[in-house]
């Protein structure tokens, strides 16, 4: 491997025992995302840059996006495709290098046109997967999203060939962001680092989405992290972890408390990086320095926390997900088919996925303790391996009251001081 590019960045943090933190900010105005990215560099924290598109680029409506540029009208995000590359070079000079990388987020199942316009203006990492990036984001069929992938993969892979070292994240750990069982989380993201290393790339990170229990995400990364090791060993590779993708609390102190958890749990487990969410996440789109704020808070509660991570191999959430991968691999030599053929089958499927090739067979509930938990799991291999609730249908109403139960939980009570985190309010708190 060489030592430039991300994922030698966040591996030289981690061994000098800093945590990475990253927000996920993007700006239509060339010279805000500017503003954006010296203000993530300079933050009291060891960062890294994200350019996150717009929602025109990411569905590959070019001609919208073109319009907006052309008219100056704001989007929800940076448009990469639409901007000319002498702007984007503008925007990155000085900023972007081995001490400040940037990585491009998006959101896309046909990624292509983007991985031509990240590499054009010198960006070498971006994030996604042929799963996670279609099956709960749009109605492009999963067999396209997979061929998309693979040539995205290897066109990103050509960079090779300059020196640089191309990364890409998975987004796998983050299907959803709630209510999936980790076990599948854990599966999913091991399975597009795999398909990711099988079409040329060499430095991954994968990714999980802090859930509804502290201590199951603690096993979650320590089974990510030993699949990881069993089958990557040929591999640059880190884990990156998502502060709650789901309902953010809507006060100030439930937020901080939510966030400082992501960042324990991050550095408890041995992660290298934190995704932050900040207190202005439940309203509003959040200001460059909210953003900053969430970095440096992050950032100083990693700081007093030591790692203690969990040994990984002997969890129901390592069983689960070492069943599905291994399920999925046997399926066909190649992993795209293999993938297609698991969802057709039902041996992978999402909860509460309404995209047409997921089976929509498997279902799950957030137990009394906090911890996610399958009522059903399909076609699934887990018999044996998991123990569903039997009987038992998930209401609307349930459904609706899970999908809140982290907002309600660190809402419910204001920590007697700065800093303490506890875990979330028993159930209908």
């Amino acid at each position: 491997m060489t030592g430039a590019g991300f994922g030698a960045f966040v591996r030289r943090a981690h061994d000098a025992g800093r945590l990475v933190v990253q927000p996920r900010m993007g700006m239509s105005s060339p010279e805000r995302m500017r503003a954006g990215l010296l203000a993530t560099r300079d933050a009291d924290a060891t960062t890294v840059g994200t350019l996150t598109l717009d929602s025109y680029t990411r569905v590959g409506d070019l001609e919208s996006a073109q319009l907006a540029v052309l008219e100056g009208v704001d989007l929800n995000g940076y448009p990469l495709v639409s901007h000319e590359t002498a702007t984007t070079r503008r925007v990155l000079d000085r900023v972007h290098g081995p001490h400040f990388p940037v990585q491009v987020r998006h959101g896309s199942a046909a990624p292509q046109h983007i991985f031509r316009a990240l590499t054009a203006v010198g960006l070498d990492a971006s994030e996604g997967g042929p799963v996670s990036y279609c099956l709960p984001y749009g109605r492009v069929p999963l067999r396209e999203s997979v061929a998309h992938w693979a040539e995205s993969c290897e066109l990103l892979a050509t960079l090779r060939e300059t020196g640089a070292e191309p990364h890409l994240e998975t987004f796998g750990g983050c299907v959803l962001g709630q209510l999936c069982p980790p076990g599948l989380l854990v599966a999913v993201s091991v399975l597009e680092a795999l398909f990711f290393r099988r079409h040329g790339i060499r430095s991954i990170s994968v990714s999980y989405a802090q859930q509804t229990n502290g201590r199951q995400d603690s096993e979650a990364i320590a089974a990510l992290r030993s699949l990881c090791t069993r089958f990557l060993s040929d591999t640059e590779w880190h884990v990156v972890v998502y502060a709650y993708m789901g309902l953010f609390p809507e006060t100030e102190h439930g937020a901080r408390r939510l966030l400082a958890q992501a960042a324990e749990l991050a550095v408890g487990s041995g992660s290298e990086r934190l995704i932050v969410k900040t207190v202005a996440e439940s309203r509003r789109i959040p200001s460059v320095a909210e953003n900053v704020a969430a970095l440096e808070y992050a950032a100083a509660v990693a700081a007093r926390t030591g790692p203690d991570p969990l040994e990984g191999t002997a969890t129901e959430t390592y069983a689960e997900a070492y069943a599905l991968v291994d399920a999925v691999l046997n399926l066909d030599d190649d992993l795209g088919t293999a993938l297609l053929r698991a969802f057709a089958e039902g041996r992978l499927d999402v909860p509460y996925c309404l995209h047409p090739d997921n089976a929509g067979l498997s279902r799950s509930y957030i137990a009394e303790d906090g911890t996610l938990r399958w009522s059903d799991v399909g076609r699934m291999p887990l018999s044996g391996v998991t123990a569903a609730r039997p009987a038992h249908t998930v209401t609307s109403s349930e459904l609706l009251d899970s999908l809140s139960y982290v907002r309600r939980s660190y809402d419910f009570d204001i920590p007697r001081e700065e800093g303490n985190s506890p875990g979330p309010a028993p159930r209908g708190a």
